[in-house]
């Protein structure tokens, strides 16, 4: 081979290096290694959780809303559709998959940040804040729900996902709308079954409430921001147009 063919090969293999990984990516996503094991072992987490709902019933499975009353399943249910298409991008290299993946991490991550910082709080100073007596998980259903899918989507961005674009206004804006939609939904299915899911709703006034949801979306714009920050800081910092997909 030609030393020009030679080096024109070396350069196309550089340029599809870049067009499977982002610059500041740290490990190769899509891939069917790495990526593909982190997202299938995820999802293996999320689907015993589920089964767990199942295999272990009780009123809140005949309640108006099943278990997505609870904030804790709607993450929970976010983080397995991005796992999935992870997981789908990773076994067919599909980048539109792979972009749809990263889209949702930017609502899913910093969800499941605020729902793993809340719980383990609130329980540190009152299990009966966040859980009745008579629904108190056993820990690995009590890990599996509150804390992995926080740790599996944290990886997933600092290690497999390129650089997220999302700014200030725009993270405060999307925390507030899932903060409020959340607040709307649980109200609902109050009128529906006269009960909160959480007892510490139980404790507060309507006013009362609407500051804690307020609350909460301040906390998870920060928490978006200072996952950004967490990006910088283990991948480097750069030009942040993130993987749209050639």
């Amino acid at each position: 081979m030609s030393t020009a063919k030679k080096a024109r090969s070396k350069s196309e293999q550089a340029l599809d290096g870049l067009i499977q990984q982002h610059p500041l990516q740290r490990l190769a996503s899509p891939s069917r290694t790495i990526s593909a094991g982190v997202h299938a072992l995820g999802l293996a987490s999320y689907a015993y959780s589920f089964d767990y709902l199942v295999g272990h019933p009780n009123h809140i499975n005949q309640a108006y809303g099943w278990h997505f009353q609870y904030l804790t399943i709607i993450g929970l249910s976010l983080a397995t559709l991005t796992f999935g298409l992870g997981l789908v991008a990773d076994v067919t290299l599909h980048r539109g998959a792979f972009a749809w993946k990263n889209v949702l991490s930017m609502c899913a991550a910093p969800m499941e940040v605020l729902i793993s910082t809340l719980y383990w709080g609130l329980r540190a100073i009152d299990p009966a804040l966040v859980v009745p007596p008579d629904l108190e998980l056993p820990l690995p259903a009590d890990l599996s729900f509150h804390l992995a899918p926080t740790v599996f989507l944290v990886l997933d961005i600092l290690l497999l996902s390129p650089p997220w674009t999302i700014a200030a206004l725009p993270a405060c804006a999307l925390s507030t709308a899932i903060a409020f939609l959340y607040w709307f939904w649980i109200e609902a299915c109050f009128q529906r079954n006269g009960f909160y899911p959480y007892p510490l709703f139980e404790l507060l006034d309507n006013t009362q409430r609407v500051a804690l949801f307020g609350g909460c979306a301040a906390v998870m714009a920060l928490i978006t921001l200072a996952l950004k920050m967490v990006y910088r800081l283990v991948n480097g910092a750069g030009s942040e147009r993130p993987g749209k997909l050639r």
